[in-house]
């Protein structure tokens, strides 16, 4: 989806207190980024920033990273959190600028991160572009590096070539699937945060897929 570019995301994004624009500085080190030590989760593709906003004003006792490739996106992000914190202080969430492809770059076994979100992520349909894919078992192995041992990825998508092909690269990869649905809006799922894709595909009358993976021992 191509977004227009906003004049102002450049000046908002240097001078926000819980931007950071050089990740790779922080790699191996990332629980010292936050004021509080607390358990981390991080958000693949994070976009506008509905989600990772939501959630970590929900949950004040775990500290969050959200990552996208888009200044733009990171932009709206950026005034979605201080939108849903209000007066608030917004401690425990961090917003960077990666190429998730390239996520070691960022990252590494010292950083710890207990869950991953990957949200309505480009399906990219075509055959030879399926190693773009944010769930393709290349990315994945990527993943396992600082994913502790018992650690999730929660995956939603409205695309269903996506989610049958993401479920066998978990299952390639030595992720166990502990739960999966194929219309999440039937079930009765606690603390659901809808995205805005979310939204716009459920309108459409598109059933949205997700998933929970869980990182198990490697023999």
């Amino acid at each position: 989806m191509r977004i227009r570019k906003r004049s102002w995301t450049e000046q908002e994004l240097e001078e926000c207190p819980f931007y950071i624009d050089t990740p790779q500085e922080n790699k191996g080190k990332w629980k010292s980024a936050f004021k509080v030590e607390r358990p981390m989760h991080l958000e693949l593709g994070c976009g506008k920033g509905q989600f990772i906003a939501n959630l970590a004003f929900q949950n004040l006792e775990i500290n969050f990273i959200g990552v996208d490739l888009i200044d733009t996106m990171l932009g709206l992000a950026k005034r979605n959190v201080e939108e849903v914190y209000g007066d608030r202080p917004i401690d425990n969430v961090i917003l960077t600028r990666c190429n998730i492809e390239q996520i070691l770059t960022m990252m590494d076994e010292n950083d710890q991160v207990e869950r991953i979100y990957i949200n309505f992520c480009n399906p990219w349909p075509r055959g030879k572009h399926h190693k773009k894919r944010l769930t393709h078992t290349r990315q994945l192995e990527l993943y396992k590096t600082f994913l502790v041992k018992g650690g999730e990825i929660h995956f939603k998508t409205d695309n269903d070539n996506l989610f049958t092909d993401s479920i066998n690269y978990f299952k390639q990869t030595g992720f166990e699937v502990i739960w999966k649905t194929y219309d999440l809006h039937s079930e009765k799922i606690e603390n659901n945060i809808i995205t805005e894709h979310e939204t716009m595909f459920s309108n459409q009358g598109i059933k949205i897929k997700a998933l929970i993976a869980k990182k198990i021992d490697e023999k």
